[in-house]
């Protein structure tokens, strides 16, 4: 079976109308407080460490805040997933 990424698709939904960083910044939004999704602070950590790559100075905030509420094995596995999700797009 399929896995579902809900996050690819709302990334795919939000990046007509903003530039990709601001849309990875919206997802981090998101998942960090659960609007529209399950909160989920490994998702949001990701997308957040995604949009501060892409330039955006408010992601790198938002990141550090959540991380504090995150369990170090947690920070390592958003950190993971940003990276495989960097290597899906080159």
């Amino acid at each position: 079976m399929a896995r579902f990424d809900i996050g690819f698709v709302n990334s795919l939904e939000i990046a007509g109308s903003m530039a990709p960083a601001e849309a990875l910044f919206d997802l981090g939004l998101k998942y960090s407080m659960g609007r529209g999704v399950e909160r989920n602070l490994v998702e949001a950590h990701k997308f957040f460490n995604l949009a501060a790559l892409g330039g955006i100075e408010a992601a790198r905030e938002y990141r550090k805040e959540i991380s504090s509420e995150m369990s170090s094995d947690e920070i390592a596995e958003a950190q993971r997933c940003a990276r495989e999700w960097m290597a899906t797009i080159h």
